[in-house]
């Protein structure tokens, strides 16, 4: 089978990101296997980042344990050393052989083993601007920066992404809107012009901007076409996220492609790739 990587049409590329590390649709999430096999193919992979008591980020996607990790309460009051003794669960629940990845952890497999040319890694960043201090971002830059250029930092708090990316100007970055005040001003007045316009402004130096996919396809209803002025920024999209590849999902994906979308992320790159191929 082909890797699970970007599907071509009419001229345009669109990469299938690997939503929290998965290949496929039954891969638990975050494993440094399956991270470092998408680097190793060159792949788009993503993964989240929570802040920890030692005032580093740990690749987890929930502020408590509980969920996705054999220990339990909040990830903000647990050390270092305590994230690196538990272990992942599968998707049912299971203990997994694999343990949590702290981000100096992930930083430094990166460099023992270098990604292939264009990959690259994401990390979603889920804090606010205001879960930093100096020490937590300091420990970032310690991390990222030796291998700044396989990474591209996003979040939905744009003040958090500049105060992180400030520190490693190497760093490619991405804005998502689709939360807090902006994503309410978009329900209340159907102004999509006016909310990716107003995301435009708030993240000029974003490389990515990120959009849930039924966001695009509404403004496409609606008689917008959201893509088009995302590009003529010079920048590109993310449409998010594609979790099972269906008959119906798959008419979504082929909507986005003909809007050439730059990145559709999906928890079964495998199967939809293949799926689209077939």
């Amino acid at each position: 089978m082909a890797h699970p990587l970007h599907i071509d049409r009419n001229g345009h590329r669109t990469w299938l990101k690997w939503h929290r590390a998965r290949r496929k649709v039954t891969d638990p999430v975050f494993t440094g296997t399956r991270i470092l096999e998408g680097m190793r193919l060159g792949a788009s992979v993503e993964v989240d980042l929570v802040i920890h008591a030692d005032h580093g980020c740990a690749v987890l996607h929930n502020f408590e344990l509980d969920k996705e990790t054999t220990g339990t309460g909040l990830v903000r009051e647990t050390s270092a050393e305590v994230l690196r003794s538990l272990h992942l669960r599968d998707n049912d629940g299971a203990i997994l052989p694999d343990k949590i990845l702290l981000l100096e952890d992930l930083c430094a497999l990166l460099a023992e083993q270098p990604p292939q040319q264009g990959a690259m890694l994401q990390l979603d960043f889920k804090e606010e601007l205001a879960a930093l201090d100096e020490l937590t971002i300091a420990n970032f830059a310690d991390s990222v920066g030796p291998v700044a250029d396989a990474f591209i930092l996003s979040g939905g708090d744009i003040g958090a992404i500049r105060a992180l990316s400030s520190a490693v100007p190497a760093l490619k970055t991405g804005y998502d809107p689709c939360y807090g005040e902006s994503l309410a001003r978009l329900q209340a007045t159907g102004d999509f012009a006016s909310f990716i316009g107003d995301a435009l402004i708030a993240a000029p130096r974003a490389d990515m901007i990120y959009l849930a996919f039924e966001l695009v396809l509404s403004a496409q209803d609606a008689g917008f076409d959201i893509v088009a002025p995302i590009h003529a920024a010079g920048k590109r999209i993310d449409a998010w996220t594609i979790r099972q590849v269906t008959p119906a999902s798959l008419e979504q994906v082929e909507r986005l492609l003909a809007l050439k979308v730059d990145q559709i992320t999906t928890d079964d790159p495998e199967g939809l790739h293949a799926a689209l191929l077939s």
